[in-house]
């Protein structure tokens, strides 16, 4: 099952939100802002994540350029606590799984949430259109 973490003035979160309705798929929603991701979501989103607590801190935000602390300084722990604390912190929408995982909203990369029987048909489509072309 997905989990779509979003907050709802976020349009990026609406896109994906309609692309999962669009295709059918399966998704449980939960508004960060209304219920805080528990410590052990945070761990599995990190558990996915190539570049750690990088990737899914929003350095744009208005809550980071108001953190009087360092990040680097803190603890996985208290960065953990300092989200929960402070979700708009987070990168959004996040869609994740068992096995993936997508920060933002990327109209190729979210693809990977498809069946992998539908992505190998969409490619074979793809592919044939291509050879019409040449």
């Amino acid at each position: 099952m997905i989990t779509l973490y979003t907050t709802p003035s976020s349009a990026s979160c609406r896109k994906a939100k309609s692309w999962l309705e669009e295709n059918n798929l399966s998704f449980i929603e939960k508004n960060i802002f209304n219920e805080s991701l528990t410590i052990s979501e945070l761990k599995a989103i990190l558990r996915l994540t190539e570049n750690g607590t990088e990737d899914i801190i929003s350095y744009r935000s208005q809550a980071f350029q108001n953190l009087d602390v360092p990040l680097d300084q803190l603890s996985l722990s208290e960065v953990l606590e300092l989200i929960q604390a402070e979700p708009s912190l987070i990168r959004r929408p996040i869609l994740i799984d068992e096995k993936r995982l997508q920060i933002g909203f990327n109209d190729d990369d979210i693809r990977r949430f498809l069946p992998r029987e539908v992505r190998r048909i969409d490619l074979l489509e793809m592919q044939k259109q291509l050879s019409h072309i040449s």
